[in-house]
């Protein structure tokens, strides 16, 4: 029996007019279309116009990309970009990173104008508790898409579904002799996982219980569910530069806390109400 998987899938889906279409960017259109599917039937069970969805959707995705992108280069990245800002959006050989934090902001700030200015008759918090089943989705394809590209994996290890990833990617898909890894955590397919039973967990909340008139409770589920996880596999999880590795906590695990904080709270003022309720029906 083989004591680990040596993963050489290509990166690279195929070449057009001279430019590469990889499967990351495949499942981030991916993530985006799923995303879009599954937030339009919600909207539609809510009763809002198809013009807010299509609103709904620019929002978003401008959201996602900028702020993934702006995430990566001053969370990741700073002492580089902060002498080269004109690279953040006009970079030299192409993006060379975006932060899932990064896009979480992108998405708040995004969704807050998204409020303001197309559906004024909800609360923000009414539109984050229905934006967390599409995110988490999309997060689910985004971490394929770094499967694809051998990156953001773990620590070495023994256990039998660990992967040996392909570390010169770039010299590799231009005819150099793979070097891989030792064998190491496939943390991107754990990541995957929880952000697929995130999903299915809110769906249910969303369509078999009361839990979406709480506002609240399924972003703070989402929250919880997401960077509580994501916190605690970045302890198996190759730092992504090199300053983190002095860190007691990594840039990834700060950024998530007081997301997941916020969850909590979240959960616990929603619920409280959601209890409440219960109680007074019974009475």
């Amino acid at each position: 029996m083989l004591s680990y998987i040596t993963w050489t899938f290509d990166p690279i889906l195929f070449h057009l007019a001279g430019l590469e279409v990889r499967w990351y960017g495949l499942m981030w259109a991916l993530g985006f279309f799923l995303g879009y599917t599954v937030e339009s039937r919600v909207y539609k069970r809510e009763g809002l116009p198809d013009e807010a969805m299509d609103s709904f959707f620019i929002y978003m995705a401008i959201g996602t990309l900028i702020g993934a992108r702006i995430g990566h280069c001053f969370f990741y990245d700073w002492n580089y970009y902060s002498s080269h800002l004109l690279e953040v959006f006009i970079p030299k050989g192409g993006f060379s990173g975006l932060s899932s934090h990064g896009g979480a902001f992108g998405i708040l700030f995004s969704l807050w104008l998204f409020q303001k200015r197309v559906i004024k008759t909800k609360s923000y918090i009414w539109v984050l508790d229905r934006v967390v089943i599409a995110v988490s989705i999309c997060g689910a394809c985004i971490r394929m898409g770094n499967l694809f590209n051998h990156e953001i994996y773990g620590f070495p290890t023994d256990l039998p579904w660990a992967f040996r990833f392909v570390e010169n990617v770039g010299a590799w898909i231009n005819g150099a002799e793979p070097i891989f890894s030792q064998p190491s955590h496939p943390t991107q397919l754990y990541e995957v996982t929880y952000c697929l039973v995130t999903f299915f967990i809110l769906l249910y909340f969303y369509w078999k219980t009361e839990a979406r008139k709480y506002e609240g409770f399924l972003f703070g589920v989402f929250l919880v569910c997401v960077f509580l996880t994501r916190f605690l596999l970045e302890f198996i999880k190759n730092n992504q530069e090199a300053f983190e590795d002095s860190m007691m906590f990594n840039m990834g695990q700060l950024l998530s806390i007081p997301f997941f904080l916020y969850g909590f709270y979240s959960i616990y003022k929603a619920y409280g109400k959601w209890k409440a309720d219960k109680t007074l029906t019974r009475e």
